[in-house]
């Protein structure tokens, strides 16, 4: 069964339930949502899309997107989006790697792509019509058919084509189950766009947030709020910007049950915040990357006292044991992965030699990111592993600087023959910063208004801009 076949059972099961509520509160059922991605499909069929056919889907998160992700799949074609962060440099690239055959956007997208000769060149989709309902279209592919391509920007910032065929969605769908186990009525509030698929196949409630997902950090916590006792939210789905925003200055939320935040660096400080604003819920940070989702797993009930305090003293950043059904190894302390759920490579197959290996006749991906493993089989991340320099690991540093009284953000910029760490928080004493951070090594403390992050999910730290900061 691939996530259309999953999807379609869950409306035969519960037709009337609703399938995605907008941020405005208008609900769409799992019927209405079927019949009109049925009806998109029916009209792009006639447009001349089928099985193998790249489509490129610029719209934002949307009850249309998923309409549109549906139609897609039910054709056989393949979906395929750029990355955001990379511009308009990387659309081109990504348009270049994959070579869409047709443009799915909203009535506004097909005016803009007009003025780019590379959007100009592809099919509009057309919006259906009456002509276009009537009998289902579903197409039946082999497991390794591919279904969505998306884009990494990478180490070296060059847009990364990374295909995921119909089963492998499945499968990653069944092993986020593992950790989420959605149960019928289930309504989660969710701000990462591939989960709603997952829950399309598990039958839940998915509540788009209000607001501008593409500035996560600027997000309305008390509005995000409102939405979600308006709507009955109980559980959260959602990056570690998300969740500081839903949870920063929150009266006790007892109705949620469950808060599931991944996508970038998950740390005590907002780990503790979480459970202060929902104290009836379980609090669970999911560590993976783009290419291999999920690697490990913890819940804060399973961070004991000791955990805590070797996190503020230097330890690293505790993500839990890795899942059953990946393997780990640690080379020179940096993580790579492999297994069923693993990416086995890039559509441009020139990036798979800073990432690809093969050992022992198992293919490995490098993860980039640097971690030890404790005497439970635990993973405690260190950071990238290009950022640490002279024994000093970024995430070590600045998970402990972290529960320093204050600050609110942390960075370290390693180098030689000192190291800098970035401070950013409220009325920082410059003597006790430098005091705390000279016990941690060779390293000066900057006090800075705002340590640069990411733009995309403003949880990961912009090593390249905090350079130049402190240069």
């Amino acid at each position: 069964m691939n996530l259309v076949e999953a999807f379609l059972a869950q409306v035969a099961a519960r037709p009337d339930a609703a399938a995605i509520i907008a941020p405005d509160g208008r609900v769409t059922t799992y019927a209405e949502l079927a019949r009109a991605s049925n009806t998109r499909a029916r009209a792009w069929q006639r447009a001349g899309i089928g099985a193998g056919d790249v489509v490129l889907i610029a719209r934002g998160v949307s009850v249309e997107l998923y309409e549109t992700l549906l139609a897609v799949f039910r054709l056989g074609a393949v979906a395929m989006f750029p990355e955001p962060a990379a511009g308009l440099k990387g659309l081109r690239l990504a348009v270049e790697a994959a070579q869409p055959k047709a443009v799915a956007t909203t009535a506004l997208g097909h005016v803009i792509r007009l003025a780019f000769s590379e959007l100009r060149a592809l099919k509009g989709l057309p919006e259906p019509g009456d002509d276009d309902v009537g009998e289902e279209v579903l197409a039946h592919l082999p497991d390794d058919a591919p279904a969505l391509i998306t884009f990494t920007s990478g180490s070296t910032g060059r847009p990364k084509g990374i295909v995921r065929s119909a089963a492998f969605l499945m499968l990653q769908h069944e092993l986020l189950e593992h950790v989420r186990r959605t149960k019928q009525g289930d309504v989660d509030l969710i701000s990462l766009p591939v989960f709603i698929l997952s829950n399309l196949a598990a039958g839940a409630t998915s509540v788009i947030p209000a607001g501008r997902l593409t500035r996560p950090a600027k997000l309305d916590g008390a509005r995000l709020r409102v939405q979600m006792a308006a709507s009955g939210v109980n559980r959260i789905v959602a990056p570690p910007a998300v969740v500081a925003r839903i949870v920063e200055g929150a009266e006790p939320m007892r109705g949620i049950e469950a808060i599931f935040t991944g996508g970038g660096p998950v740390f005590p400080n907002l780990l503790r915040a979480a459970a202060k604003a929902a104290p009836n819920a379980e609090i669970h940070a999911v560590y993976g990357s783009t290419e291999a989702e999920p690697i490990a797993h913890v819940q804060i009930a399973e961070i004991g006292e000791a955990d805590w305090v070797a996190m503020a003293s230097g330890g690293g950043l505790l993500a839990g044991k890795p899942i059953a059904e990946i393997s780990v190894e640690l080379r020179d302390h940096e993580v790579f992965v492999a297994g069923p759920h693993v990416n086995r490579g890039y559509l441009d197959k020139r990036d798979d030699a800073s990432t690809k290996s093969e050992h022992n006749g198992v293919l490995w991906h490098r993860t980039g990111d640097a971690a030890r493993i404790d005497e439970q089989g635990r993973m405690w991340l260190l950071g990238r592993r290009e950022a640490a320099s002279g024994g000093l690991f970024p995430f070590a540093v600045e998970t402990a600087a972290l529960s320093w009284p204050g600050v609110k953000r942390a960075a370290l910029l390693a180098g030689s023959p000192r190291a800098k760490l970035a401070l950013e928080g409220e009325r920082l004493d410059a003597s006790e910063m430098q005091r705390r951070a000279e016990a941690m090594g060779a390293i000066d403390a900057v006090i800075v208004r705002q340590v640069p992050v990411d733009k995309r999910h403003n949880s990961k730290i912009d090593y390249a801009r905090l350079k130049k900061l402190l240069a």
